[in-house]
């Protein structure tokens, strides 16, 4: 059995993949936009060019992201990304670069169970745990 997260941007998953790539080396695996899919019924002028399904490889995870219904209020609360990195140097990198246009939630440093750890909600809404554990 497999848990995947399935992220719907609501009309910025275009952005949020490019933002992903720069920062935490996300790879796109697959993209298939509304024109592409085989069943055109859903498919309208207002959402031809936005991502229907796409997984990005993020390490060795995979995350599935959407536009969803293209509604423009994507909402991610309730739970959050945790990014484990092998290095207190990569996870301050990550950090910053998740942090770019986001929100600190609580500053990288170290804790009883990790020696980097810090929390930032992104640009796009969604919340993110960095960490090097001990």
């Amino acid at each position: 059995m497999l848990i995947q997260p399935y992220l719907f941007f609501d009309g910025r998953c275009d952005q949020a993949i490019e933002f992903y790539k720069k920062a935490i080396g996300a790879e796109v695996a697959m993209l298939m936009r509304w024109k592409d899919s085989p069943e055109k019924s859903m498919c309208t002028p207002a959402n031809e060019n936005k991502v229907m399904h796409s997984c990005l490889k993020i390490g060795d995870t995979s995350v599935m992201a959407s536009d969803g219904r293209n509604t423009g209020n994507p909402k991610f609360d309730g739970f959050a990304l945790s990014l484990n990195v092998k290095t207190d140097a990569d996870a301050a990198t990550r950090f910053k670069a998740l942090s770019d246009g986001g929100e600190v939630v609580m500053p990288m440093g170290p804790t009883f169970f990790a020696s980097s750890f810090g929390m930032v909600r992104d640009r796009f809404g969604v919340h993110w745990m960095v960490l090097k554990a001990k």
